[in-house]
């Protein structure tokens, strides 16, 4: 896990561009958490505060509306990278009508199958039978798709996933697993969840290329990913990697006592990680941006997110018959009988 250099694509421009949607990210899951205590916010809600680089990092090495990604319940950044109305967004969690689930989907399926965005889900491990799916496709069809399938640390133990990687491996299927080591599955640990804590290992009996890397360096991601990313593309083969983070928050809005499995202590060191200050910290030595700038960006991205929270708050609930609409796909019309 090298430090990473400025690199000739890393430019100021899009360097400032990282900063800006790690600050939004950000602010918009502290609203997120603000409606879930409103209670604005139905079920559970799982939010990524701590982890913003790694999402924005891989982002930045897809081709848009090209490639496919599939996560699981901890789903609101991936959406609003891949070009989703970030109102329908905040209003699919918040069940309206408006969003982009119609309202029936909440914080854990988010979907948006026209951006490749194809969801959130809520089973541990189970999505990775799909995403797995959508990397055969591509293959079937010939495609130069990648599929970027994420997970987290407790997923990676889930019987499922070890028949994907078998059959990832067998089959040579262009997909990258992501495994989000954020160092708990829930409030439990992870060397109390998981007989070998390197998790970047699972990938090797299947003959996956594997890797571990940083996810709290917005600059170190995207060079992995680039490199990850361009290389499965290319081959056409699929890679494994341990992306190492640590979430700020609580697994889950409603974990007020993170302190039964984890130290204050323990959480002001890791916050000395923090990825979007560690951004921060290198565009003022290299003078690309002024610490008044970032405040007006933080600012402007704050005032931003409250209004994305407004408009959310008019949209409506769908109606209660809307319910049994959109359950089943009518193969007839699909196939244009």
């Amino acid at each position: 896990m090298a430090k990473a250099s400025l690199e000739p694509l890393e430019t100021p421009a899009l360097l400032e561009d990282f900063y800006r949607q790690m600050v939004f990210i950000r602010h918009f899951e502290e609203k997120c958490n603000f409606a879930y205590r409103q209670g604005k916010v139905g079920g559970y809600m799982h939010v990524y505060i701590g982890m913003e680089a790694t999402a924005v990092g891989w982002n930045a090495a897809l081709r848009q509306g090209w490639d496919y990604v599939i996560t699981a319940y901890r789903d609101h950044p991936q959406p609003l990278l891949m070009g989703s109305d970030p109102v329908a967004v905040m209003a699919e969690i918040m069940g309206r009508r408006g969003g982009l689930s119609k309202g029936k989907g909440g914080s854990m399926h988010l979907y948006d199958i026209k951006r490749g965005f194809f969801g959130g889900w809520g089973i541990v491990g189970g999505h990775t039978a799909l995403g797995l799916g959508l990397a055969f496709a591509a293959k079937y069809r010939e495609e130069d798709r990648v599929t970027l399938c994420y997970l987290g640390d407790g997923a990676a133990n889930a019987g499922v996933f070890f028949e994907c990687l078998n059959m990832a491996g067998l089959w040579d299927l262009p997909i990258v697993f992501i495994i989000e080591n954020n160092e708990f599955a829930m409030g439990t640990r992870l060397e109390h969840h998981a007989a070998d804590t390197e998790l970047w290992k699972r990938g090797l009996p299947f003959g996956i290329e594997s890797e571990r890397v940083d996810g709290m360096d917005v600059l170190q991601v995207y060079s992995d990913a680039t490199r990850i990313v361009d290389k499965v593309r290319k081959e056409g083969k699929p890679h494994l990697i341990e992306v190492m983070n640590y979430r700020f928050a609580g697994h889950g809005a409603a974990d007020n006592d993170r302190q039964l499995y984890r130290t204050r202590e323990e959480e002001e060191l890791n916050m000395r990680r923090d990825p979007i200050k560690r951004l921060e910290e290198m565009l003022l030595e290299r003078n690309l941006m002024t610490r008044e700038s970032m405040e007006a960006i933080d600012e402007e991205l704050t005032l931003k997110v409250d209004e994305i929270y407004e408009k959310a708050d008019a949209s409506p609930f769908p109606e209660p018959h809307e319910v049994y609409e959109d359950v089943y796909t009518d193969i007839t019309v699909e196939r244009g009988h």
